[in-house]
């Protein structure tokens, strides 16, 4: 059974409900977060409301973590986005539903291991790296210019690992190499090797910085990592976040422009 694997979506709800609707016209049921639900976007909620609902589970990324406890080495944007995020969570006027939100974030995980493709291979997942689950980037240039910290990563993975963070979709192997989804073809499919071991980052649903500004995820099946772009109404979300005073019109713009 196909898994549909979101992360980053950053309270980004336009995004996430294009990627939703894109998930269901497949017929794909299943559907697990790697992170990073709220910060940045304008409706943390919303986004919040739909994992709760649709993911069978979710993992705790640095921005959700921010927001349940402390903002720890954000840059200025990113630490008002979380204070005026959890602003937010404490105004819900619903005492049960105030509640049952930050019992979501609070049970949320920092690393699962299961067989997600339902192939029988173990698939470790995280937020950020197997090595720091929630706050290490694994860049596309690690894989050739970092090759002691891509080792030490891969020898914490058994065999296939999920991530997400940096925001830029693709696979690295234990070769180590990157391949990014536009140098797969044209049905931006990976097929995984016997012989190798693989980290598969799934891009952001909610802020792309690939220079794709369409939503991203990623469908993991038996043998292989599908990486799907979903456009959706970016406009509506930056229009949004400039109506917010706390969060920078930058967090809007970039939008446009996957960056």
């Amino acid at each position: 059974m196909p898994t549909a694997v979101l992360s980053d979506i950053h309270g980004n709800a336009e995004a996430l409900r294009a990627v939703l609707a894109d998930i269901d016209s497949r017929g794909i049921t299943r559907i697990v977060c790697l992170g990073d639900i709220v910060g940045y976007g304008p409706e943390p909620l919303a986004a919040v409301d739909m994992v709760r609902e649709r993911c069978e589970w979710a993992l705790m990324g640095n921005h959700d973590f921010g927001v349940v406890y402390e903002p720890t080495n954000f840059n200025p944007a990113a630490e008002t986005s979380a204070f005026w995020t959890r602003e937010q969570f404490d105004a819900e006027p619903d005492d049960q539903l105030r509640a049952e939100r930050y019992e979501f974030l609070n049970r949320m995980r920092v690393r699962m291991i299961e067989d997600t493709a339902g192939d029988g291979t173990p698939v470790l997942a995280v937020h950020a790296s197997p090595r720091r689950p929630i706050n290490e980037y694994i860049f596309p240039d690690d894989a050739t210019d970092a090759p002691d910290k891509m080792e030490a990563i891969f020898d914490r993975v058994e065999r296939i690992a999920m991530c997400g963070h940096t925001h830029v979709p693709g696979v690295f192997t234990d070769e180590p190499d990157f391949y990014p989804p536009t140098e797969l073809g044209e049905d931006r499919v990976y097929q995984f090797l016997p012989d190798e071991k693989a980290i598969i980052n799934v891009g952001s649903v909610g802020q792309p910085r690939d220079h794709d500004p369409r939503a991203s995820y990623a469908i993991l099946s038996p043998g292989q990592v599908e990486f799907v772009r979903v456009e959706y109404d970016i406009k509506a979300t930056a229009e949004k976040i400039k109506r917010i005073p706390e969060l920078h019109d930058w967090l809007g713009e970039r939008l446009y422009d996957g960056r």
